[in-house]
């Protein structure tokens, strides 16, 4: 249930963080309008109380494996929402980086 629960967290974490990210840009960017930057910012803070939430106390380590989430989320939200086709190296270089998600977060501990 725990690595469910981590996740599920990590999940919601990039939706906020990069979904977050994805406003900012649409609003100075693409010259969309002024709020959706406001949106973005509340949708980082969003982020940040996600990540607070993982089960595991060690904040560096919550942190550094969330680096691969957000690489692999990222590629994921430019195919989804932004009609982006990535090389076989972009999804080679997720994979690498789940996989370091997988051993930082999951790995036995003493």
């Amino acid at each position: 249930m725990t690595v469910l629960r981590s996740a599920v967290l990590f999940a919601l974490a990039a939706l906020a963080e990069i979904g977050g990210c994805w406003l900012i840009w649409q609003s100075v960017r693409e010259s969309r309008p002024w709020w959706l930057a406001g949106l973005g910012v509340v949708a980082l803070g969003g982020y940040g109380f996600a990540a607070a939430h993982q089960p595991d106390s060690q904040f560096g380590r919550v942190l550094a494996a969330y680096g691969g989430v957000f690489v692999a989320g990222s590629l994921l939200w430019g195919v989804l929402v932004d009609g982006f086709r990535p090389t076989r190296y972009d999804v080679l270089g997720a994979l690498v980086c789940l996989a370091g998600v997988s051993v930082i977060m999951y790995g036995p501990r003493r």
